[in-house]
């Protein structure tokens, strides 16, 4: 069975339409305002994507709204994804929202009124002959400005099935082409959803001539579960933000409705355009424009998605990745899971860790050492980081050390060039040098360099204080990094400079110690 819409022609029944509206009802959550060149970088960013539908915005809302949804269909003059704007059944909403979108190739015009009991009676102080009347009139206005019509039943979820079935009935006969159900309020539950698309999609008239879709908000934790039930009751399109935002708990989340129905596609067999390996990409967009991260555990696109903790999952996961991960991490854009070193780690992750820092294989003796001590270690972090493990391995490093600081004379002042004399000693011998600098710590870094050549870039230089007065011991932090390798490296002392040339040495030992792995015939500058 197919549709012949006037967006996208003839519509094969197992397509799935994905209508993205995180820049209208994502926009509208607390503190996601987003600006033209933000709303630009998005649309186009939802475009790659393949979202299929962008409603780009509420044009009456403000000249701003109007102006956001009139550049983003400019921008698609000649092609491109369907452009909507929304718009209440007033006139003046309806025109504006016209005028807006009439630049796009596909222009959309939305409209929406409340179906349900509760918000005739106390929104719109409307009887249901009225909101009836309404209906005709709205989408018979839109129809002559624009080719598509979406028309929406806000509350559909609680409005009552017969005066829905009358009001879907005349929003399809005045020209509507797709009939949109929301829950808006995140009220039903799967079986409520799925009821209400099939009993509408089975008794309405000229149904067949429509495509239904499905906007379900999150306020009970369901709302993608709901769409999934939509889309077994007959919704063709479904109506989604990135990362889930919008009003209160936000939508339904588009990453996790398309790679739910990538994954199962046993169970939901449909296909939709939307390219899944530019989702974890558009997710973190979208946390830059706006300034809010995913929480770690979100699905699809938070960190831990595809992280492992547990020993017996890591265990699994190395032996087989499908074993816990029903989906790669390629494929929504991540590049590789992450087994995260913890108290409840294995002895398989933490050889695996070995293996990747360059550690190649140890004996059992050395293993089952290093495995208690990260243990202990494990008991007092949240979690082991590489160094940490480098740590607990590197005898030679904690043994002897390649590069020991001997003495520093720092000479500072506005009537000379800074000037730094200083002494390491390499490998048993005392090598000294006198460096000038645009100020004592460059001119102390430059004189390492000059003792002990190497072509590590300073990443980071940070001093803080110890305790407080002007006796404190600062605290200073380096880090460095060469073909790849980042080290850190800690030095404390009274003295600021004695403290940042012992931060600089720490590194440097730590990057000696990472060629020696790598490359055993480079230990010596």
């Amino acid at each position: 069975m197919s549709i012949d819409h006037p967006s996208f022609g003839k519509l094969d029944d197992d397509r799935i339409i994905f209508f993205d509206t995180t820049l209208r009802d994502g926009e509208q959550s607390p503190g996601f305002s987003m600006n033209l060149a933000e709303k630009l970088r998005m649309a186009e960013a939802l475009t790659e994507l393949g979202v299929d539908v962008i409603e780009a915005g509420f044009p009456i809302a403000s000249p701003g709204d109007f102006e956001s949804v009139k550049s983003i269909a400019e921008l698609y003059a000649k092609s491109g994804p369907v452009v909507a704007g929304l718009c209440r059944h007033d006139r003046r909403d309806i025109l504006s929202g016209a005028e807006a979108v009439k630049y796009a190739a596909r222009p959309r015009i939305h409209i929406v009124i409340a179906t349900s009991p509760l918000h005739m009676r106390v929104k719109l102080r409307m009887s249901p002959e009225d909101v009836l009347q309404s209906i005709a009139d709205h989408v018979s206005l839109a129809r002559s400005h624009a080719p598509d019509v979406e028309w929406s039943a806000e509350d559909a979820s609680r409005s009552e099935l017969d005066f829905l079935a009358r009001c879907v009935e005349t929003a399809i006969k005045h020209g509507a082409t797709t009939i949109n159900l929301p829950d808006t309020v995140g009220y039903a539950l799967p079986e409520d959803i799925e009821k209400m698309f099939s009993s509408l999609r089975n008794r309405v008239p000229g149904a067949e001539k429509a495509i239904f879709s499905s906007h379900n908000h999150n306020d009970l934790g369901l709302a993608v579960a709901n769409t999934v039930a939509a889309v077994r009751g007959g919704a063709r399109q479904i109506e989604c933000t990135i990362n889930g935002i919008g009003e209160r708990a936000g939508n339904a989340s588009l990453e996790e409705i398309a790679m739910t129905v990538r994954t199962r596609h046993d169970a939901i067999p449909y296909r939709s355009n939307i390219v899944t390996t530019h989702i974890l990409k558009v997710s973190k967009l979208l946390s830059t424009i706006t300034g809010f991260d995913v929480q770690p555990n979100k699905a699809i696109v938070g960190r831990n998605a595809f992280a492992h903790e547990s020993g017996i999952h890591q265990d699994g996961v190395l032996k087989d990745a499908s074993t816990y991960e029903i989906m790669t991490p390629e494929s929504v854009g991540w590049t590789k899971s992450t087994l995260v070193l913890g108290k409840h780690s294995g002895r398989a992750a933490f050889r695996d860790k070995l293996k990747a820092l360059g550690y190649g294989e140890i004996g059992d003796n050395q293993l089952n050492d290093a495995f208690r001590r990260f243990k202990d270690l494990a008991d007092r972090k949240k979690v082991v980081f590489d160094e940490d493990v480098s740590a607990l391995v590197d005898d030679e490093f904690r043994d002897r050390q390649h590069i020991k600081f001997v003495s520093l004379d720092v000479r500072a002042g506005s009537k000379a060039p800074p000037r730094a004399e200083l002494e390491l000693e390499i490998d048993g011998k005392v090598i000294s040098a006198t460096e000038t600098g645009d100020g004592p710590v460059d001119a102390a870094f430059k004189a390492v360099q000059a003792i002990f050549p190497h072509s590590a870039t300073l990443q980071l230089y940070s001093v803080g204080a110890v305790t407080t007065g002007t006796d404190a011991q600062a605290k200073v932090t380096v880090r460095l990094e060469e073909d790849g390798k980042m080290v850190d490296g800690q030095g404390a002392d009274t003295d600021t400079m004695v403290a940042s040339v012992l931060a600089y040495v720490h590194a440097l030992n730590k990057l000696v110690v990472k060629r020696a792995r790598s490359e055993p015939a480079a230990l010596s500058a």
